[in-house]
């Protein structure tokens, strides 16, 4: 073992700024507290590593456990390629903590794999449609769906915000831009069934169409299109029925047609 992962693990080793002197201990600023005060990304590995681990050995800082684990496995990288149970047998951890790590190094992966993932374009109701056909095509009672999009029209989520009967659900204008804006969306569809089988837009989806597109405008996220779905895939577009106009509030009323 070389002399710096020796003086990681043993209390014996520790720099003397690790000290229990309480007057000491006060002016010490840890990881947590720096990640809060200076923001998370200003933090380097071992810091944001010691903030998983959460503790350390008796006698030594968790900083020294986090900065002797990457020494030991050669960084990140080498800590990524190891499962929990390997983890597991470094001195300071156990079982609990080594799957922290995992479950860190896993989020982080997938983050930096949906980040560059393509995303689906939304360039017309018809794709809506298609889309949402096997979620909600064949459901029973009404569901209402919100389409999160970014500048280019990609599609940045999907969200389920209300859940209803045969012949309605009851929603706000308020939970559904909440839904968009947790998705930072630059604009949103609408999606909801009808199972009832006539994709025909009701007076309380035109006025359901009003209340989104006004409260859109006011925080910057437009909706572009509010689409209804029947059983057998047929479907009704407020945009397509000139309903709503783009860059302009939804009209009022308009002939019902179908997709």
């Amino acid at each position: 073992m070389s002399p710096w992962k020796r003086a990681a693990l043993l209390s014996d080793h520790l720099p003397e700024t690790c000290t229990d002197d309480p007057s000491a201990l006060a002016a010490f600023v840890g990881p947590r507290e720096r990640a809060l005060e200076e923001g998370i990304w200003s933090l380097g590995d071992a810091d944001l590593l010691a903030i998983v681990l959460g503790t350390g050995l008796v006698g030594t800082p968790v900083t020294l456990v986090s900065a002797a684990l990457l020494s030991r496995f050669a960084g990140l990288e080498g800590l990524a390629r190891l499962g929990p149970h390997a983890l597991a047998e470094h001195p300071g951890l156990g079982l609990a903590k080594a799957l922290r790590i995992a479950a860190s190094l896993e989020l982080g992966r997938r983050a930096f794999e949906r980040a560059v993932r393509p995303r689906p374009p939304v360039r017309t109701s018809a794709s809506i449609a298609a889309w949402c056909a096997a979620q909600l095509g064949p459901l029973d009672h009404e569901q209402m769906w919100v389409i999160s999009l970014d500048g280019r029209n990609g599609m940045r989520g999907a969200r389920r915000v209300s859940q209803g009967g045969l012949h309605g659900c009851s929603v706000t204008a308020r939970d559904i831009l909440r839904a968009a804006l947790s998705d930072a969306a630059s604009a949103l569809v609408l999606v909801h069934n009808h199972p009832s089988g006539d994709s025909a837009p009701s007076p309380e989806d035109v006025a359901m169409t009003n209340a989104v597109a006004a409260a859109g405008e006011v925080i910057g996220v437009p909706l572009v299109d509010h689409v209804i779905l029947a059983p057998d895939g047929h479907y009704s577009s407020l945009l397509d029925l000139g309903m709503i106009a783009p860059g302009d509030a939804p009209r009022a009323a308009a002939p019902p047609s179908r997709g």
